[in-house]
Formats: C-alpha cells, sequence, structure tokens
C-alpha cells in the first residue's frame, strides 16, 4: 500500500459506480495488504480512492479500457481533442450529439485511433441522458441526448494527475475476470464489482452487447472461492439477492443501502446491496 498522493477521481459516470459505497467498502477494506486487483473496473473510483502502488484493473469493454490506456500514454492529446467537442457541441448541441453517435455505425469507425474514441466515448458520457453507458447487441451506443447547452468534459488537472498514476502503479488489462486475477498471490486484496445479479427483468445489464446472468455469477463466485483458499482477500459488491446469498452463504455478507443514479425515476434511486467478504 501507498500514501495518497494522488488527487484523482472517475473521469466518467459509470453505471454501478462505488463513489456513494466508498465509505461502507473502506470499513471492510484488509488493514494491510500487498497487490491490488480490481477485475471490473467501470469507472474506478474505489482503486482511484485507495492508491495501491501495485495496481491491476481489468474490464470487458475494450473502449472503456483503451480509454484508461490513452489517459495513460498522452492525456494532453485527448484533451485537445475534448476542447474541440466543447466547441462544436456549443453551436449546436442536440445535432452536433448524434453525429457523433452514429460515429461507431459508420464503416469509418475502426479507423479511428484510440484518441478519437476515448474522446468521444467521453463527450457523449458528459451530454447523453444521465451519463448512462450503453450499447445495443451490435455494440453500438444508443443513449438519447440530455439536452445540455453547456458542458464540461474534463478536469485537466484530474486527467494530468491519473496518467501519472497509472504510468507508475498501474497494470492495465482488458478481458475476462477470471484471466486478470490469474497473477494474484496470498496477501493480495481482490475487488470484484460484476454487473449486478438483477433484481427483474428491467435491471440495468447492458454495459456491453455480451451481458453476464446467472451463469456470470456462478462462474465468479467459485473464482472467489479459489481466490479465499489461495490466501487471497476476497471483496464483492452485488444485489442482495436469493442467489447471491445463496452463492456466499459462507461469506460475511453485509447489507447496505445505496443510492442508484441511474434510473428515470429518482424516487426509485436507492437499492438494497450487498458487501460480501471472505475474510
Amino acid at each position: 500500500m501507498m500514501k495518497k498522493d494522488y488527487d484523482i477521481k472517475p473521469f466518467l459516470k459509470w453505471v454501478g459506480g462505488k463513489r456513494q459505497l466508498i465509505n461502507e467498502i473502506e470499513k471492510r477494506i484488509p488493514h494491510k495488504y500487498n497487490a491490488y486487483f480490481e477485475p471490473f473496473v467501470g469507472g474506478g473510483a474505489l482503486f482511484m480512492h485507495l492508491q495501491n502502488n501495485l495496481t491491476t484493473i481489468n474490464d470487458f469493454s475494450s473502449e472503456l479500457i483503451d480509454a484508461y490506456k490513452a489517459i495513460k500514454d498522452d492525456p494532453t492529446q485527448l484533451m485537445v481533442l475534448l476542447d474541440e467537442h466543447e466547441e462544436n457541441h456549443s453551436k449546436n448541441p442536440k445535432d452536433y450529439y448524434y453525429s457523433i453517435r452514429e460515429m461507431d455505425r459508420l464503416e469509418s469507425w475502426n479507423k479511428h485511433d484510440v484518441y478519437v474514441k476515448t474522446a468521444r466515448l467521453i463527450y457523449l458520457n458528459k451530454t447523453c441522458f444521465n451519463g448512462l453507458y450503453r450499447v445495443n447487441k451490435k455494440g453500438q451506443f444508443n443513449v438519447p441526448f440530455n439536452g445540455k447547452v453547456k458542458i464540461r468534459t474534463y478536469e485537466r488537472k484530474n486527467l494530468l494527475s491519473l496518467s501519472e498514476f497509472l504510468q507508475h502503479h498501474t497494470n492495465i488489462l482488458c478481458g475476462d475476470f477470471e484471466d486478470a486475477c490469474k497473477e494474484a498471490k496470498e496477501g493480495d486484496f481482490i475487488f470484484f464489482d460484476p454487473p449486478y445479479d438483477l433484481l427483474k427483468s428491467d435491471t440495468f445489464e447492458s454495459y456491453t452487447k455480451e451481458g453476464f446472468g446467472v451463469e456470470g455469477q456462478k462462474r465468479l463466485a467459485r473464482l472467489a472461492h479459489e481466490l479465499k483458499d489461495r490466501g487471497c482477500f476476497v471483496m464483492i459488491t452485488n444485489h442482495n439477492t436469493p442467489l447471491i446469498n445463496k452463492l456466499y452463504k459462507d461469506f460475511s455478507i453485509d447489507v447496505v443501502q445505496a443510492k442508484r443514479m441511474i434510473n428515470s425515476d429518482a424516487s426509485n434511486r436507492v437499492g438494497v446491496e450487498t458487501i460480501i467478504c471472505g475474510y
């Protein structure tokens, strides 16, 4: 572990982001551990909060992981592109938004470099409805415009500080969550924040076009038990459902209240979640 020397925070709003649960999570984190692994990194609130000097982050979304790599390698180039988005947006917000959203439907999409794609991702995240990242079965971004005329897509100090942390302390992977944990050893801390088990059929799960499902939950539980047996500290967050309680019946399960930021009805933005510990 290390002293928290970086003033960093998530550069995207992400479904299931853990900023509202950090205080509850921190109460349950091991007092001492070695390397830190976050196989479903999403917006990255927890790894940015912990700032462990041996951090591995991973996600199945290649677009998201490319964004972390772009920030790591050249945040200045990224900020130039974001400035252009802000300027163009101010001239004709709605039309510009939909023209940028359309990019991943065009044949030229794969010809763009990682900086163009990342700038688009961040721009859309700041201007789409509720900051929701959602793709259809073809992997195309499909969230409507939020109607905002004035936008701010980034904070310069944050991107520069995050870039420095990623350069010096972070291993960035893109792939399956099991592969992300292969190097985990006794004394390491692994935090799993997977797509949650569904509370009902319309619960949001479209992080990627592939989805996760019950089989994904079962596979994750098997891995969590293997890592526990390996001597790792394992923590999982999820919904408080019968399936989750069954899969982790031999772990410590704490039920906590959490706000859900992705819901069109503000009155429904409160839910019951679990923080599950294998130590």
